[in-house]
């Protein structure tokens, strides 16, 4: 993939951060915005403006301030804990950051005020494991965060210089550095220079820490930036979290393409998608019949089939990877009910080694396999990762792979399941490999997901869509299946035998695989990522400690769909042994 840029008069940048200066500069830039917060439950006496705006000259400005501010408190390489509430000022953080020469660790702040009580929850142990492992000399956060922190008893916490946002906002103005511009010696991280160390998500185990140098960023954005052919006049509107990887990739590309990014307002006005050139899917995995239920829902607004944008990224490649999006495809094709992610080029077409390599490997013995066949998806990209903070085996094991037979460049291993399928080649991610399910009678691998959707499906308007997990009994399968579904509304009542009947004979029928346990949960028993993805592992181990908040469980004799025994809950010490009518 070319990433260079279109404009010859503006030309690419090492560093995300040195394309600020000149979108500054800029005359046709410099007074556009470059990034417009709107805040939903702001307004209304609460002292919070709704709207905010902030031009590219603005936010150089405003870059260098905050860049000198935290240089007084540390010095260039050192690392620090970025805090910050989410809206425009922590948008000028990461970049001041950047600019300072820091290494910045974004982390959701989580409710200072019980941290070291009972009722801290995972953001709390999150925000402990960041200061454990990356050691930070510093943190930065909302004045009054700062002032509830040091209050606090935690020693990881008070160790640390913690300096206020509001303070590096107010720090007198500084003259913009000229070297940005190309003038001089820049003196922000290098594009070799760790510039940010992003947590993936933790779905499948403890968030891990991996290290993004400042080139590596500035190749992500400008490698979505060719894939979605962004430029100046394009407008970025996102509702992800900035503290998530995605979303702090859509900060880096606005500023790459000279766009302007704007946070979703809710409004009164009717939508107007008639301009929309991506809906850009970044959910895993992507079904199809939802995506044509929102076409058929939003097709009256404008929204066209052409501008649907299925696309696949991941912490450990910075975050983007790939989409499957031309512009000019009406419908995209369909594997196993999901949609690709990716339109890889006929090997025998190329010229020259891609810029971006995808391939899918046999995991046991790193051959490439035909297309067609599922394996594990690899990544070499100048966007990869350096590996995992501490250089551990586990970080050489997924960043250091290698294709047998091959010379060349390293390979990440994605730990995702995926095929090459059709003749254009396109990429399917399946699932992680981890969660994928071995089927005992034919050892077959089923995504987790399937399972799940079959699950929902069986009861509408019952089960809580999104917050169901399967899992086996052992971390290793085949073993036992189990199922646990959130109730809507959280409680019980009315046949709760007849759900998990319906979720046992769907995920048999639609799946082929069968279910010994069935578990219905209240809601927010099913555990999830900060992010809001299912942790299935740790959905495993609360229900093996006896930990899951259960409404009601059936459990089944024997391995197939035949007569076997229901275990019905009627009081936390009473079960009653019921017939299945299965």
């Amino acid at each position: 993939m070319c990433t260079e840029n279109y404009d010859p008069y503006y030309p690419d940048r090492p560093v995300v951060d040195q394309y600020i200066p000149v979108c500054a500069k800029h005359p046709g830039l410099g007074s556009k915005p470059a990034f417009i917060w709107a805040d939903d439950q702001a307004g209304g006496g609460s002292g919070v403006s709704p709207r905010e705006t902030l031009t590219y000259s603005e936010l150089d400005s405003a870059v260098q301030r905050m860049a000198a501010g935290l240089l007084e408190v540390l010095r260039r390489g050192d690392t620090v804990l970025v805090l910050a509430s989410p809206g425009i000022r922590l948008v000028k953080l990461m970049f001041a950051c950047q600019r300072a020469g820091l290494v910045a660790v974004p982390v959701i702040p989580p409710d200072p005020s019980v941290i070291g009580t009972p009722a801290e929850g995972p953001a709390h142990r999150h925000l402990l494991r960041a200061v454990s492992q990356a050691r930070p000399r510093a943190a930065v956060a909302d004045a009054g965060y700062v002032g509830a922190v040091t209050r606090s008893s935690i020693s990881a916490l008070m160790s640390l210089n913690w300096v206020s946002v509001d303070r590096l906002e107010r720090w007198p103005a500084v003259a913009s550095t000229v070297a940005a511009t190309g003038d001089g010696v820049y003196e922000g991280c290098g594009p070799r220079e760790t510039y940010l160390v992003q947590y993936t998500s933790g779905a499948t185990g403890d968030p891990k820490p991996v290290v993004v140098t400042a080139g590596a960023a500035a190749h992500n954005a400008r490698a979505a930036r060719k894939a979605y052919d962004l430029r100046p006049g394009s407008v970025v509107v996102s509702w992800l979290p900035q503290y998530h990887d995605c979303g702090l990739m859509f900060l880096l590309l606005t500023v790459v393409s000279g766009a302007t990014r704007g946070r979703s307002e809710h409004g009164t006005r009717p939508l107007q998608l008639q301009t929309l050139r991506n809906l850009i899917l970044v959910n895993e995995p992507i079904y199809k019949s939802p995506v044509d239920e929102f076409l058929e829902e939003f097709g009256p607004a404008g929204l066209r089939a052409s501008s649907i944008s299925p696309s696949y990224g991941l912490a450990e490649n910075c975050t983007f990877v790939s989409t499957a999006w031309r512009g000019t495809e009406v419908t995209l094709p369909s594997y196993k009910k999901l949609l690709p992610s990716a339109r890889l080029p006929q090997p025998s077409l190329l010229t020259e080694a891609p810029d971006v390599e995808i391939v899918v490997v046999d995991a046991e013995t790193g051959k490439l396999v035909e297309d067609g066949v599922e394996g594990e998806i690899w990544l070499s990209s100048p966007s990869n990762g350096s590996g995992y903070l501490g250089d551990s085996p586990a970080s050489r094991e997924v960043f250091g792979a290698r294709l047998q037979g091959r010379a060349g460049p390293c390979f990440v291993r994605t730990s995702d399941l995926g095929v090459v399928h059709g003749t254009e080649r396109y990429l399917y991610v399946l699932g992680r490999t981890t969660d994928a399910i071995v089927v005992a009678d034919s050892q077959r691998r089923v995504p987790a997901h399937y399972i799940e959707t079959a699950a929902f499906e069986s009861s509408p308007g019952r089960l809580r869509g999104g917050c169901i997990a399967s899992f086996t009994t052992l971390p290793v399968s085949p073993s036992p299946v189990v199922v646990v579904a959130e109730l809507q509304n959280g409680g019980g009542g009315g046949d709760m035998a007849g759900i998990c009947h319906g979720i046992r004979q769907a995920v048999w029928r639609e799946v082929g695989v069968t279910v010994a346990r069935v578990v219905l949960a209240e809601s927010g028993g099913v555990p999830k990522t900060t992010s809001g993805k299912l942790q299935r592992g740790a959905a495993r181990a609360k229900l093996l400690a006896g930990k899951l908040p259960k409404v009601f469980e059936a459990r089944y004799a024997g391995l197939e769909p035949a007569a076997g025994v229901l275990m019905v809950k009627e009081s936390a010490s009473r079960w009653a042994r019921l017939q299945s009518p299965l």
